[in-house]
């Protein structure tokens, strides 16, 4: 964090003058920042003064990239990078699937995540949306009690349109409404009973912020202590190893069921899978079928999640390691540059992905974004948007995912595209 008149940092965040911490919502709340479009930021908001396909065009054409992001690819592009990657993921010999019930490339996928989590099964779903409504909605069945204990910063409480409750007849409790993932006291303290806890690791809308191993551990001991079971919303969980130093089975082998994601941090196309018990898995394929998941033929997902659990798993720690550097050089950026206020958070990341926070609105950041892959051919951030209606008038934050794109720049290269950077949100402030 930087503010005028003075230096410090901090992983506990930027405060308002009133205390509260920006982005943050009131426990209690269902809702938070808006859900975000294709590319990160909230569908409207942020692009308004930009136009979306000259935001396209800039990224694409630009010769270096330092976020990775969503592709904006051609089908024709996208084609040929899935027959690219086939031929190493799977033998292009073998059958479509049949609505996933065949031993074909469904399954071969559910036994590689299951066996990459530790876990005994897998069952594959079109989207985590539906995944963690199975997976409570499961536990809801077997532990006879339908509250949830969750963050309101929580994927299902922001992104998903309530439809734990609209749809799966669910309830939430907030053990703690602070940006940062609950306590074990907080849980130990919360007055009513609840039959799971859902832990998303790692909490994206607070900054992809993870707690301590110890802290892990001893949060998901409560949640035995209260008698709950205990659900990860690990979309993201493939780059939570190095900041735990443990492996993916030690980490998943705290909860009773994980969700995993194929096109976050994978690359895939689509798709996610629930992990757990055989029995488990067993009785969430049931629900999968009723909630509309039992797809004719997935099989371009499933060899998409292959290529990328080949590919993409490996180099993550790679990524989450260059991600500390980044963050680091960003800071130095813009510290050099004279911004008055900002805030890279974490200071040091916990995965492979941060937040970068500006005093200005997204549709001047964005403007800038723009200009500055026009006219030099290099695209230091994506998207800006407003961080939710708790936070305050005037400023944007952004999303940094540090992939393949980010390891061939340097620190010097970094502090430089963030002068370059500022030097052009100046010049549209003087233009606007």
């Amino acid at each position: 964090m930087r503010e005028a008149g003075g230096r410090g940092s901090t992983d506990g965040g930027s405060r308002s003058a009133s205390g509260d911490v920006p982005g943050s919502v009131s426990d209690g709340a269902s809702g938070g920042a808006s859900e975000r479009a294709p590319g990160g930021s909230p569908a409207g908001v942020g692009v308004a003064h930009v136009e979306r396909e000259r935001m396209r065009a800039a990224l694409r054409g630009a010769r270096r990239v330092l976020p990775e992001g969503v592709r904006r690819e051609t089908v024709r592009e996208r084609l040929d990078r899935l027959v690219a990657d086939a031929p190493a993921a799977y033998d292009l010999d073998g059958w479509t699937d049949v609505y996933g019930n065949d031993d074909g490339i469904i399954g071969e996928l559910e036994r590689r995540t299951a066996g990459a989590l530790g876990t005994e099964a897998a069952a594959f779903f079109p989207t985590g949306t539906m995944a963690q409504q199975v997976a409570l909605r499961c536990w809801a069945g077997r532990t006879g009690n339908a509250t949830v204990a969750g963050h309101p910063l929580s994927h299902m409480e922001v992104h998903e349109r309530d439809a734990w409750a609209v749809v799966s007849g669910l309830r939430m409790v907030h053990p703690t409404s602070a940006p940062r993932p609950p306590t074990a006291a907080e849980i130990y303290d919360l007055p009513e009973p609840f039959g799971a806890l859902a832990l998303e690791l790692p909490l994206r809308d607070a900054g992809f912020v993870l707690p301590a191993w110890d802290e892990l551990t001893a949060t998901v001991e409560a949640a035995r202590d209260r008698e709950a079971v205990v659900h990860f919303d690990g979309a993201r969980l493939w780059e939570c190893g190095p900041h735990f130093g443990r492996t993916l089975p030690e980490i998943a082998a705290l909860a009773d069921s994980v969700y995993v994601s194929y096109y976050k941090s994978l690359g895939g196309i689509s798709g996610a899978a629930l992990a757990g018990t055989e029995d488990f898995v067993e009785e969430a394929r049931a629900w999968r079928h009723r909630y509309g998941g039992q797809l004719f033929q997935q099989w371009s997902a499933a060899l998409a999640a292959l290529a990328g659990l080949d590919r993409e798993l490996p180099r993550l720690p790679e990524y989450v390691a260059h991600a500390k550097a980044v963050a680091r050089a960003l800071d130095e950026g813009l510290a050099e540059a004279g911004v008055p206020w900002f805030r890279v958070h974490p200071g040091v990341p916990h995965t492979h992905q941060f937040q970068v926070w500006l005093p200005h609105p997204p549709e001047l950041l964005n403007e800038a974004v723009v200009r500055q892959a026009e006219e030099t051919g290099t695209a230091l951030f994506r998207d800006w948007y407003e961080p939710g209606p708790a936070g305050p008038p005037g400023v944007a934050l952004t999303e940094i995912t540090v992939g393949a794109s980010a390891l061939a720049w340097t620190d010097d290269a970094i502090r430089s595209a963030t002068g370059e950077f500022v030097d052009f949100v100046d010049g549209v402030r003087r233009v606007g």
